[in-house]
């Protein structure tokens, strides 16, 4: 089993924090500062609960001034590059953290502090308070962190203001009215990096859950202009994809007519938990020309109040010539995972290509 990620931070991490803070801090007290960050609970801390607990026990020994104390954390990442510990090592992010718990009243120190520290570690969680707060100001901010000549500050700027980003405090606003993130977006669409341009498609395709209009005519603006173009806003489609949106399947050349589904079957009816459910199709192109392909299937979750809930997944994309046929065999697994709940009963597997649901089948899932 892979090790848990909590354990990211633990003693041999924070003796190499300690000796790198004590080259930075005048009078650091390095043994006090092991005997308060690792207390006797700390083997059941989570990871969240590590990285803010690090956050706190490192502000005891900062100096009050947030300005000088900003300082010291620029020394700390220039002492920590130079023993070779990479940008964007994940178990730095309490030094965003601790701009954004500190240094929320001080406005532009804390937008240096994190132009600094994106470069090391990633800031997108820690801006969000931010953007709230400040609003336009902080827009305007992100904006001109757009032209920065490091990645990393770009892609704070399409990450950061992200309006659904995972494990974050959704942004309310932008959820409601994106306009205002647009610019952000069309100046970072032809980054020239792809982790930008990933961040940008991940933007929009959180906007497109609330504001799919808006998203769509995003697309219509790019679609076409180069494969790159292409490559992204597909991924900033991808739950209009899901969802069947019939501009987005007609933007990518999505049609459904003249495609059959053949011998469509359920191999499993009945599947117990740890298992999997297989089943198997054939689709065929009855047209006179090739065509694009997008295959999918539809799972009909049995939820507890006897309801169904259904979730898409993808299988594959193809091109399908004329009056070729494509035959598929798959399983969804039923082994238990920390996101999803299951119930007993029957549940149901249908067919989608290109948009288009054909009728499910029913199985059934016995714990």
């Amino acid at each position: 089993m892979p090790e848990a990620f909590k354990n990211l931070y633990n003693e041999e991490f924070y003796l190499n924090l300690a000796s790198h803070l004590n080259k930075c801090l005048a009078g650091f007290d390095q043994i006090k500062f092991m005997q308060l960050i690792l207390p006797d609970n700390f083997v059941q801390l989570e990871l969240k609960e590590r990285m803010t607990h690090t956050k706190e026990v490192l502000h005891q020994f900062m100096p009050d001034d947030f300005p000088q104390a900003t300082l010291i954390l620029v020394n700390l990442i220039d002492s920590l590059s130079d023993a070779d510990i990479k940008e964007g090592s994940v178990e730095y992010m309490f030094l965003p953290e601790y701009i954004e718990t500190y240094g929320i009243d001080d406005y532009q120190t804390s937008i240096r502090a994190f132009e600094k520290i994106t470069q090391f570690t990633s800031a997108e969680f820690a801006v969000r308070p931010f953007i709230i707060k400040y609003g336009q100001e902080m827009i305007t901010q992100m904006l001109l962190w757009c032209q920065h000549s490091h990645y990393m500050v770009r892609r704070l700027a399409s990450e950061g203001c992200r309006p659904r980003l995972p494990w974050a405090i959704a942004l309310q606003t932008y959820k409601k009215d994106a306009r205002l993130l647009l610019p952000i977006l069309h100046a970072l669409i032809d980054d020239p990096t792809e982790i930008v341009r990933r961040s940008v498609a991940n933007n929009l395709n959180d906007i497109a859950k609330d504001n799919p209009d808006t998203v769509i005519e995003f697309a219509r603006q790019y679609k076409g202009k180069s494969i790159q173009f292409d490559r992204t806003i597909k991924h900033a489609c991808r739950t209009l994809l899901k969802q069947a949106c019939p501009e987005i399947l007609a933007l990518f050349d999505y049609d459904s007519t003249d495609i059959e589904l053949i011998e469509f079957k359920v191999l499993t009816e009945k599947v117990t938990m740890g298992s999997a459910a297989e089943f198997s199709f054939s689709i065929k192109n009855n047209s006179a020309k090739a065509k694009k392909i997008r295959l999918e299937y539809g799972l009909y979750f049995m939820k507890k109040n006897g309801q169904l809930a259904k979730k898409v997944f993808k299988i594959s994309e193809r091109l399908l010539a004329a009056n070729e046929s494509h035959n598929v065999a798959r399983k969804q697994s039923f082994k238990p995972i920390s996101t999803r709940v299951y119930y007993s009963g029957l549940h149901q597997v249908s067919i989608i290509v290109n948009g288009k649901e054909f009728a499910g089948k029913d199985f059934e899932l016995i714990l």
